[in-house]
């Protein structure tokens, strides 16, 4: 009998040590997952968020080549008739959309390079990157064609320290302040990147990807610019907006793109949380969110517009 007793001590005894292990591999875990929320609560969630993107519409700027966007009301299969809110309780809508080089954009190399990754292979860690933004538009201002130099960056660090690695550099022209005018995508001078600008960038500073304004990296006869980039496995983003409602440094870029399998361009969105001080943006709390607040008036078909519209 004590035989078993002491039997049943050590079962117990094990069972303990066991989990006292399990644990003690879980808490660390745990910990780190309550530093996030700790993150969140204490600045986050007090942070100012601006929109770094353009809406997607059939009356956009996009390269002749690729050809525009058209909108039209989803449709039944069966009977061929739109669905209605009336009809059927609900609508959608239905998107030809002849490339996925649209808008605001993020370029994965296997744009240019089939050896590199697609959209879809892009890893997850792209999500959230410290924002750097590069002013030039003093520059564009006197010569619409000027590019990023690095003696821009240089002059940028010394005013406001090292680029750290890993971050996302986008480059503030003030050329999308034109946006949606089509006849943006028919320009050929624009501000843009210059190849010395962006190899001091990945290859002296190890930034993440940078992004500009216009639909193109810089506006050579070569694009040598995106050449060597997609060419070497580094992504880029096109298309930026309002980087005159962002700071210099300080701020975070959360990044989001569709992800289609073996896309060769992604639809992005780019929201750049900036410290709760900052003017422009706008805080959690600040406006209804869920439920999300009804409009004053409802979404409805626009046919000269091609489009719906409140």
């Amino acid at each position: 009998m004590h035989r078993r007793r002491l039997l049943g001590l050590v079962c117990v005894l094990s069972t303990l040590l066991a989990a006292t292990w399990a644990w003690a591999d879980v808490a660390p875990k745990l910990a780190a997952q309550d530093s996030l929320w700790e993150v969140y609560q204490g600045f986050l969630q007090s942070a100012k968020y601006v929109d770094l993107t353009h809406a997607i519409a059939p009356q956009m700027p996009v390269w002749a080549g690729f050809g525009q966007p058209q909108f039209s009301a989803t449709t039944n299969p069966k009977t061929g008739t739109p669905y209605t809110y009336a009809a059927d309780g609900f609508e959608a809508t239905h998107y030809d959309l002849p490339t996925d080089q649209l808008g605001t954009q993020l370029d994965p190399p296997a744009h240019w390079n089939p050896h590199y990754p697609a959209i879809d292979e892009l890893p997850p860690t792209f999500a959230v990157r410290p924002l750097v933004v590069i002013p030039i538009q003093e520059q564009v201002a006197r010569d619409p064609n000027y590019a990023l130099q690095v003696k821009d960056i240089l002059r940028w660090e010394a005013s406001h320290g090292r680029i750290p690695a890993g971050s996302v550099v986008f480059v503030r022209s003030d050329w999308s302040k034109a946006w949606p005018d089509p006849a943006l995508a028919t320009q050929t001078q624009f501000p843009g990147v210059s190849l010395a600008a962006l190899k001091f960038l990945h290859l002296q500073r190890q930034i993440l990807f940078h992004g500009h304004e216009p639909l193109d990296t810089d506006s050579t006869p070569t694009l040598e610019g995106e050449d060597w980039l997609l060419n070497h496995g580094y992504t880029q983003a096109e298309g930026v907006a309002h980087l005159d409602q962002v700071p210099e440094v300080g701020a975070l870029v959360a990044i989001g793109y569709a992800k289609f399998q073996g896309g060769l361009g992604g639809y992005a969105r780019f929201i750049a949380i900036c410290p709760p001080t900052w003017p422009h943006g706008v805080a959690i709390g600040q406006v209804p969110e869920a439920p999300l607040a009804k409009a004053a008036a409802p979404l409805h078909w626009d046919g000269s517009l091609g489009r719906r519209v409140r």
